[in-house]
C-alpha cells in the first residue's frame, strides 16, 4: 500500500473513531453554550385580601399602599402586617389618636391630584430610607394619589423602574383621567442615596394645608358620601346609617358657599369661579329636589334628582379637568 493510501486510511480511521466515542475525552473538552439569559419579571403589586384595609397592596417586602385606615381594626391590621410608619399624602388630618394606640408612627406628607412634585418625591424616598418600616402609604380611597406617591417614592429611592410604576398603578385602578399622576410615575427618576439624605426634612405628623385645599378635601367626602346614597336608591346606605341624602347635598352646597367668601377664592380665574358658582347652585337642586321627593312619599325620587346630581357631577369633571388632574407646569 502506497504511503498516500496508508495516510487516507489512517484519517478514515480516526474519523470514524471521533463519531462513535460520543462520551471520549475531546468531548469533554468542548464548552457548553453560555445559558440564555433570562429578563427579571417585572415586580407586580400583589393584593393583600384583609377585609380591614380597602384596595390594600403590596409594592415592595417593606411598601404597602392602600385607602385611608379607619377605626381600631384598619389599625390593627396595619400592625399585623408589620407596619410602623404609616404616611398619608391625603390632604385631610391624620388619625393620630388612634394610630397611635397600635405604636404607629404617622407622616404626613400631602400631594394634589395633579402630581407628585419633585420636592415632594424625595421627601417621600427619604422617609422611606430613613423611617422605620415597614410602610403604609395611603390617600383617601387608596387609587389615585396613595399609589402614585407610593410608587414614586420607590423609583426615587432606587427600589423600583418607572415600568413597574406604571403597572402597579394600574393594579391599583388609578384613573386615566389623572395626568399627572401618571407623569410622575412614568418621568420620576432615582436620586442618589447621599443626595437624599443630606436632604434636610422634618417630618410631621400634621401638615398645615391651604384653606381652599382643605375645603377641597371636605367637598370630596361629601360627594363621596353623595355617590354611596345614589347606590343606594337616594336613601340612607346600610352601612352608612349616619348619612341623610338632603343633608349630604346641603353639607356640599355649605362649603363652596363659605370657599367662595375666602381672599384666596377671590384670587382664583375668572372660569374657575363661574364652575364653583355652578356647582353650590347643582347642590342647592339636588338638596331641594330630594327634600322634595322625601315630601311626596313617592317609591322613587324623581328626575330631578338624577338630573340635579348629573349637572353636579358634570360640573366637578370639567372643573377638575382644568384645575386638579393635568400635570404642574
Amino acid at each position: 500500500m502506497s504511503v498516500r493510501a496508508s495516510w487516507i486510511v489512517l484519517l478514515a480511521g480516526s474519523l470514524a473513531l471521533a463519531g462513535c466515542d460520543k462520551e471520549g475525552k475531546d468531548d469533554e473538552k468542548v464548552p457548553e453554550p453560555a445559558p440564555i439569559a433570562q429578563e427579571t419579571p417585572p415586580r407586580q403589586a400583589v393584593k393583600i385580601d384583609d377585609p380591614r384595609l380597602e384596595n390594600a397592596h403590596r409594592l415592595t417586602e417593606k411598601v404597602i399602599t392602600g385607602a385611608e385606615p379607619h377605626g381600631a381594626a384598619s389599625f390593627q391590621a396595619l400592625k399585623d402586617l408589620g407596619v410602623r410608619t404609616v404616611i398619608s399624602v391625603d390632604g385631610s388630618a391624620p388619625d393620630l389618636e388612634e394610630a397611635h394606640k397600635y405604636g404607629l408612627r404617622y407622616v404626613h406628607l400631602p400631594i394634589g391630584y395633579d402630581g407628585v412634585p419633585k420636592e415632594r418625591s424625595e421627601e417621600l424616598a427619604k422617609a422611606l430610607l430613613e423611617l422605620p418600616g415597614p410602610f403604609y402609604i395611603h390617600c383617601h380611597h387608596g387609587k389615585h394619589r396613595g399609589p402614585a406617591a407610593a410608587v414614586t417614592a420607590c423609583v426615587v429611592s432606587g427600589q423600583m423602574n418607572n415600568d413597574e410604576a406604571v403597572a402597579g398603578m394600574k393594579v391599583l385602578g388609578t384613573g386615566e383621567n389623572y395626568l399627572g399622576l401618571w407623569k410622575s410615575a412614568r418621568e420620576a427618576q432615582a436620586v442618589p442615596q447621599k443626595e437624599l439624605k443630606n436632604l434636610k426634612v422634618k417630618f410631621r405628623e400634621t401638615a398645615e394645608i391651604p384653606p381652599l385645599a382643605e375645603a377641597m378635601v371636605h367637598m370630596d367626602h361629601a360627594f363621596e358620601n353623595l355617590k354611596d346614597c345614589k347606590k343606594a336608591g337616594w336613601t340612607t346606605p346600610k352601612d352608612h346609617p349616619d348619612l341623610d341624602p338632603p343633608h349630604e347635598a346641603l353639607r356640599l352646597r355649605e362649603i363652596w358657599t363659605e370657599v367662595m367668601r375666602t381672599a384666596e377664592f377671590s384670587k382664583r380665574p375668572d372660569d374657575f369661579k363661574a364652575w364653583s358658582k355652578d356647582a353650590e347652585n347643582h347642590a342647592r337642586d339636588l338638596e331641594d329636589a330630594l327634600r322634595a321627593w322625601k315630601k311626596s312619599g313617592e317609591a322613587k325620587p324623581s328626575e330631578k334628582v338624577e338630573s340635579a346630581f348629573k349637572a353636579l357631577q358634570q360640573n366637578c369633571n370639567t372643573c377638575h379637568a382644568s384645575y386638579r388632574n393635568v400635570p404642574r407646569p
